[in-house]
C-alpha cells in the first residue's frame, strides 16, 4: 500500500508531488514556497522549476528564430508536453524520477535521498 504522508500544504504527498508540475516553474515556485519540510515534494518542486524554467527560456529563443527556429519550438513543445505527463505521472506514483541534470540538482537543493 502507497505512503499518504500529508505535507504542508495539507495534501498527501503523492498529489502535491504531481501537482508540482501542473503549471510548469509556476506551480514548482508555489510549492517551494510552500512546503517547508516534506523532501518528496520539495524535490518535485526544485525540478520543475528547473526543468520548465529551461524549456521556457529555449522556447523564447527559438520563437525569435524564422523558420528552423519555429519548427523546433513546435517539436520542443510536443516532446515538453510528453515530459510534463510523465512527471506527474511519476510523482503521483510517489517516485523521485530523476532527470539526468535537473534531478541531480534538484536532489541536492531540497535534501532528498534517490529512491
Amino acid at each position: 500500500m502507497r505512503e499518504t504522508k500529508k505535507t504542508g500544504s495539507g495534501l498527501e504527498q503523492n498529489l502535491a508531488g504531481a501537482l508540482c508540475y501542473v503549471l510548469g516553474w509556476l506551480t514548482g515556485i508555489i510549492f517551494l514556497v510552500i512546503e517547508k519540510d516534506n523532501k518528496f515534494v520539495r524535490f518535485h518542486a526544485w525540478q520543475s522549476i528547473i526543468v520548465f524554467g529551461a524549456i521556457s527560456v529555449i522556447q523564447i529563443i527559438l520563437w525569435i528564430i524564422p523558420i528552423i527556429g519555429w519548427i523546433l519550438g513546435i517539436l520542443l513543445s510536443i516532446v515538453t508536453f510528453i515530459l510534463w505527463i510523465f512527471l506527474m505521472y511519476k510523482a503521483y506514483q510517489g517516485q523521485t524520477y530523476k532527470l539526468p541534470v535537473a534531478g541531480n540538482i534538484a536532489e541536492k537543493n531540497s535534501g532528498a535521498a534517490s529512491k
